[in-house]
């Protein structure tokens, strides 16, 4: 497997991954919240139920003196039928979820000596490579730790191709409250065409990032975060494009907490 994300030479430069903006927030994604719980009809219990938080915490959320974030903003986002970047911002470019990356939640860790599911099958995670959610890192050495174990039928649903696969962590705060410091990501090294809106880990003139891919006119590209206040679209023309290269789509992200 050609997975040109982790099988470098021993020092890897590691750019940033960037995320929301978490300042000033709660009254708009309040807002966002109420608008969806009447649309589809839920209750403040629907929400402590599914989510698996308190009434208070909810409360909270409904009333705009909290926000969620980490696990408890992917739950609630599934449960509202929205994909999480509106929900936290309302600037997707789409309100429902249609993203090929998906979360899919905790995940077990096993060895050479647990036995697989006939539904099962392993994928390397490289636990000493990690894309950076901040300033960028280096003088990271590849070492696969525990294998993450999936489904069969999970990866065929999502286009994915085993030998073509493997996970990594992101570190830092900046991608919060998505992914949280620890998350980890799914990389399918096959899928390098840019779907907009899809999320890719990029080779960018040496340094590995995370960002959301959108096609311009004329072949040139645009690279999005989630934290747009700090950190603004990027735009490159088809010649400033040269230096970038995409690794891979990410089509699967859990948060560890």
């Amino acid at each position: 497997m050609d997975f040109s994300l982790v099988n470098r030479t021993k020092q890897i430069n590691i750019s940033e991954l960037d995320l929301f903006n978490n300042t000033n927030m709660s009254t708009d994604i309040t807002e966002r919240i109420r608008q969806r719980m009447s649309e589809l009809r839920l209750k403040s219990i629907d929400i402590v139920n599914t989510v698996k938080v308190s009434k208070s915490t909810v409360s909270m959320w409904i009333n705009g003196t909290s926000k969620p974030n980490g696990q408890n903003l992917l739950n609630l986002a599934a449960l509202l039928e929205v994909d999480p970047s509106w929900l936290v911002s309302g600037k997707s470019e789409t309100r429902k979820i249609e993203s090929n990356a998906t979360m899919l939640g905790g995940f077990d860790t096993w060895d050479e000596h647990t036995d697989l599911g006939d539904d099962e099958i392993e994928l390397p995670f490289f636990i000493d490579v990690q894309l950076a959610a901040g300033s960028g890192m280096s003088d990271m050495f590849e070492r696969r730790g525990p294998k993450l174990r999936f489904a069969k039928s999970t990866l065929r649903k999502a286009g994915v191709v085993p030998e073509n696969a493997a996970c990594v962590k992101v570190a830092g705060n900046s991608m919060e409250p998505v992914l949280p410091n620890g998350s980890v990501v799914g990389v399918s090294t096959a899928e390098t065409a840019v779907v907009d809106g899809d999320m890719y880990a990029i080779n960018h003139d040496g340094l590995l990032r995370i960002k959301l891919l959108y096609r311009l006119p004329g072949g040139g590209i645009r690279l999005r975060s989630y934290n747009s206040t700090e950190y603004p679209d990027e735009t490159y023309t088809v010649e400033q494009a040269e230096v970038i290269r995409i690794i891979g789509r990410i089509f699967w992200y859990s948060v560890l907490r």
